[in-house]
């Protein structure tokens, strides 16, 4: 079946910033409201630095009009803090940074929204039964102290087994129990129809293993291919013990696609059962190929008809996801109908199935004990994954209804420019005077150069400050930890995942200093968005 997702979740990497100390029951970076002075969209003056504006972003309500030179980056009231290890104990030893902050100078009054981000959500794609849909919240490492942001490697999944069309294939470790566990079924159906085998049986029926997921594996290309042609990024395809997924990292834009993306599955199913039913006419039903292509016609129209069913997650809940979404033009309208089949759905695997393989099954009161207790130990299992992977279609689908929220302009932090010879003391002392909470080490002629990290600032004790010069706490400016103002939803979260830190300097369109947008901030942001209803 196919979910398609938004975007990862950027984490704070190594350093999390210090919440301010002031007012601690006050939110720690409230992006609606402004400074003292703010009427015009114009930046107040910085008493310090005569000729100097301080940029104009969005001040924090904490810190408003202090003047303590301490009062921004200090932990709240009552509450213990870790100083950050990579902060110096001696204030002669430069700190060598291991995130990044940028700072931002708004300028015009943020829009008074409720900022939100969504989690990277993996689109899976059911093999053999109903996959599971996975939000995964990607932490993001920063590349260790003193060096740049390194992009997240390739993620992995087990064994990998080849890049079809550039598009990593993965065997999970599950993959190997279940192996076992075909190898060992099978093989005592073959004792029963083929008993001259005899040890050999095992190595056919561990050849039928590998084929049947071979055809799995086909069944989940048709997914990856047809969203690659929809230019829909996959991140990766997995096998796994119930089959496999496919991982689309974004959704379709239309029902039609959805539909699309969510049947070819199921048809290669169906074209594959008729080929291996093709392949068996002219071989004898009593020989090993015989008994291996007839398995394999059967196990794939399974597949085919199990995948079709229509309830999330399974390729036919998206199906049916598809069409009530054209009849309604209300993508969410569609994910809430299948999602509730799909739980029904659930509900009947669980107490059907039992019942269906004992009614099929041998009459003989010798054989109902194991083979009962297997029976409901499969149907409590699928049912489990069917109930799971409906509930999280259901929960990816608000996350995607509040991912628009998401603005880089609304979460973005005031700083101020500060010379990066300026001690830490005087460099608080100004940003606390206007009202902001980061800091921006410019260099002569007012072009930023790096970004002082708040979670290093902690790390300074406060008689230590005045010799402390900002440099020391900086991270250098790299062009992927510059972000657009304009950003939102998706293509935020893209940008942030792609090049990972713990904070980001914001511009304008022209190239003018906005903000600082804190990975914290939008981890903050999108927890509240998850507790909000749709």
């Amino acid at each position: 079946m196919d979910v398609s997702g938004g975007s990862g979740q950027p984490r704070s990497g190594n350093d999390e910033p210090a919440e301010p100390r002031a007012h601690p029951t006050a939110p720690a970076a409230d992006p609606t409201e402004r400074g003292p002075g703010e009427t015009s969209g114009q930046p107040p003056a910085t008493p310090d630095e005569p000729g100097r504006a301080a940029p104009t972003g969005k001040p924090d309500p904490d810190t408003d009009g202090e003047s303590d030179t301490d009062a921004w980056p200090k932990p709240p009231s009552g509450s213990r803090r870790d100083p950050d290890p990579s902060a110096p104990s001696d204030p002669s030893a430069p700190t060598e940074p291991s995130g990044t902050t940028e700072p931002s100078a708004p300028h015009g009054p943020a829009e008074p929204r409720e900022p939100a981000a969504g989690p990277r959500h993996a689109a899976h794609h059911a093999g053999t039964d109903a996959p599971r849909h996975r939000t995964e919240a990607h932490t993001e490492g920063t590349g260790g102290p003193g060096r740049p942001p390194q992009r997240r490697p390739e993620p992995g999944g087990g064994l990998l087994m080849g890049r079809p069309f550039g598009v990593p294939v993965y065997v999970a470790p599950s993959w190997f129990l279940v192996a076992v566990l075909i190898t060992w079924v099978f093989g005592g159906q073959l004792d029963r129809v083929l008993p001259e085998l005899g040890a050999a049986r095992y190595l056919v029926s561990l050849f039928f293993a590998i084929a049947f997921y071979a055809s799995v594996l086909v069944h989940e290309l048709a997914h990856t291919v047809a969203a690659l042609r929809f230019k829909l990024p996959v991140r990766r395809i997995q096998l796994q013990f119930f089959g496999g997924v496919s991982e689309i990292e974004k959704e379709a834009e239309t029902p039609g696609r959805e539909f699309v993306l969510a049947f070819v599955g199921p048809l290669l199913s169906l074209v594959l059962s008729g080929v291996f039913y093709a392949a068996l006419l002219p071989v004898e039903p009593d020989s090993v190929p015989g008994v291996l292509l007839a398995g394999l016609m059967v196990s794939n129209l399974i597949v085919a008809a199990f995948n079709l069913l229509p309830g999330l997650p399974l390729d036919g809940g998206r199906m049916l996801r598809a069409v009530v979404w054209k009849l309604t033009g209300k993508p969410m309208s569609g994910t809430i109908a299948a999602a509730w089949v799909g739980r029904a759905l659930a509900i009947a695997v669980l107490i059907g199935l039992p019942l269906l393989t004992q009614s099929l099954g041998s009459d003989a009161a010798d054989d109902v004990g194991m083979d009962t207790v297997m029976d409901a130990l499969l149907a409590a299992i699928l049912a489990a994954i069917i109930w799971t992977g409906a509930g999280n279609s259901l929960r990816m689908a608000r996350l995607r209804e509040h991912l628009p929220e998401l603005r880089a302009r609304a979460l973005t932090r005031r700083a101020v420019p500060v010379q990066a010879d300026t001690p830490l003391s005087e460099a608080l002392r100004r940003a606390n005077a206007s009202g902001a909470r980061a800091l921006v080490v410019v260099d002569a002629d007012g072009t930023p150069a790096s970004l002082v990290r708040e979670a290093a600032i902690v790390g300074v004790p406060e008689h230590r400050r005045p010799w402390v010069p900002v440099s020391t706490l900086a991270q250098d400016l790299t062009d992927g930890m510059r972000v657009s103002a304009e950003l939102s939803g998706e293509e935020l979260l893209d940008a942030l995942r792609a090049n990972p830190a713990t904070e980001y300097l914001v511009v304008e369109e022209t190239g003018e200093i906005y903000g600082v947008l804190s990975a914290a901030d939008v981890e903050r942001a999108f927890v509240k968005a998850m507790a909000r209803p749709s």
